[in-house]
């Protein structure tokens, strides 16, 4: 199995000649990991974790070239839908639903975004880059109305051959669900709160899984988004799992799972 990262939390999860695109996002003018249509254009499965617009707002212009099919739930379906995409390229999925592409199998979870506290807020709108990136600023705040989340947040549990990821959309689990442990692989999006360690810890516990892949650290979107310093939390999880590898993937350079045992 073969990930490759293309800024925000855009992946392309690839086994034998199958193919999945989780999330494709063209990042905002000024984004440090430019990625370009060509990227996503090819792809005949799009899967979606939630409808905020860093990961629904590209579908719309994606799907003007690409022939695919969109899976997600029921609300960002209908943002979709309004934006004027094709309803018959649009499948809405729930938890519980098991998918399969070719050799790849997607079983839906529910997931739970995490909470923007307050202080992730302020840091967020009381800050120069506003002004800097002041186009971004206008087209992000008449987007964000748009693109609501909605508590419809879905985890993908990914499995080919014998490996099995599991995908998060956002930093945070449903409380309810009894989530894999041990999985070859975890992606984990570290961006949304101020404290991102503790979550990211909590998680780690929770599932324990062979292998830690990172997303969502960059700056997608500036100015709402920011680059973050992934260090502190390697270093932690040195400390409490030292076994544990934490890979920082490169926009654009697949990772194999087969690298890691």
């Amino acid at each position: 199995m073969k990930i490759t990262w293309f800024g925000a939390a855009s992946l392309l999860i690839e086994y034998a000649e199958d193919r999945i695109l989780i999330d494709p996002f063209l990042p905002l003018r000024g984004a440090e990991n430019p990625a370009f249509l060509l990227d996503y254009v090819e792809e005949d499965s799009i899967l979606i974790t939630h409808g905020h617009l860093d990961h629904l707002s590209s579908i719309p212009n994606i799907m003007e070239h690409a022939d695919a099919t969109v899976y997600c739930s029921a609300l960002p379906a209908a943002t979709l839908e309004k934006k004027k995409v094709n309803g018959d390229q649009i499948a809405v999925i729930q938890p519980g639903n098991i998918l399969h592409f070719g050799q790849i199998k997607v079983t839906v979870l529910p997931g739970k975004h995490i909470e923007f506290d307050s202080q992730i807020k302020k840091n967020t709108l009381i800050n120069p880059r506003m002004l800097r990136y002041l186009p971004n600023t206008f087209a992000l705040a008449i987007q964000n109305f748009s693109y609501k989340e909605g508590n419809e947040t879905l985890i993908y549990q990914i499995d080919a051959g014998s490996k099995r990821i599991l995908v998060l959309g956002s930093l945070n689990l449903d409380e309810n669900t009894e989530y894999p442990k041990y999985v070859d692989m975890l992606v984990l999006p570290y961006q949304g709160a101020t404290d991102l360690i503790t979550p990211a810890l909590s998680i780690i516990e929770k599932i324990e899984p062979k292998t830690v892949l990172l997303d969502h650290f960059d700056d997608a979107f500036p100015p709402i988004s920011r680059r973050v310093d992934t260090r502190p939390l390697k270093k932690v999880l040195t400390e409490r799992f030292p076994d544990l590898p934490v890979v920082k993937p490169t926009a654009g350079k697949p990772v194999t799972l087969l690298s890691f045992k």
